[in-house]
């Protein structure tokens, strides 16, 4: 499946954006979806995944502000993300992968990325 990530942008602190990963090839519904981001520097950090299910997972930065959905017709996924701080800031990633076992917040365990898009939250 091939996946293509957008929405990124500068923002400051306290707005929002909304991040998109448009999916093609492959059965969308057949993937569960990640998001990923890494700042400069740093590690890849887990933000938020969704399963063909619909059940949701947050990383400890994104609970209470982000949400992730998506869309089955639209082969989309989306990240919302509201009261953006600076430290939001970095290169977000969507991912999907097949297994239904294991940790959600382990990119190790997605099969396929998106290129990413950049997120920047001005103080």
């Amino acid at each position: 499946v091939q996946l293509q990530a957008s929405g990124g942008g500068l923002v400051q602190a306290g707005g929002s954006l909304r991040l998109s990963c448009a999916a093609s090839g492959r059965t969308f519904s057949s993937y569960d979806m990640g998001w990923f981001r890494q700042a400069l520097g740093k590690e890849r950090e887990f933000v938020a995944a969704i399963r063909r299910s619909y059940g949701t997972y947050y990383g400890d930065s994104a609970k209470g502000r982000f949400t992730i959905s998506r869309d089955i017709p639209k082969a989309t996924v989306y990240l919302q993300m509201n009261s953006l701080k600076p430290e939001d800031t970095g290169v977000y990633f969507c991912a999907a992968r097949s297994r239904v076992i294991g940790n959600y917040g382990d990119s190790e365990l997605y099969d396929y990325w998106g290129q990413g898009t950049q997120v920047t939250v001005s103080s």
